[in-house]
């Protein structure tokens, strides 16, 4: 994994998991989060603190579950620079693998705009 030899530190993408305890109809929500840190353990520590503090200011519950994927970049992160990587085994064809985890119809996608 790449560090910045002056810094020590390298950039992290970190995916936690939430609950929006706010609805009627429960929602889950998965967020990434970029940090620079000098190492995974520290931007994991880093992001769930944060994590915390956002699910408390919005009523959410934050599920304890923190991903970290170390960004394969010799700098700062720029366009095209992957920032997250799941692998998972799975049978499942193309399609059946998209609607069983991306497509099942209840994702709500897309930005807030601003008002």
């Amino acid at each position: 994994m790449p560090t910045n030899t002056a810094t020590g530190k390298s950039w992290y993408a970190v995916r936690c998991v939430f609950r929006w305890d706010t609805s009627d109809n429960p929602l889950y929500e998965e967020r990434l989060t970029l940090w620079r840190a000098g190492s995974m353990d520290e931007a994991i520590e880093r992001a769930e603190d944060e994590a915390r503090t956002y699910a408390h200011d919005n009523g959410h519950s934050y599920l304890e579950l923190a991903q970290c994927y170390a960004l394969a970049t010799d700098g700062r992160p720029g366009d095209g620079d992957e920032v997250f990587s799941l692998l998972r085994e799975s049978r499942l064809d193309g399609d059946a693998y998209l609607d069983r985890y991306f497509d099942t119809g209840e994702e709500r996608q897309g930005a807030a705009t601003e008002g």
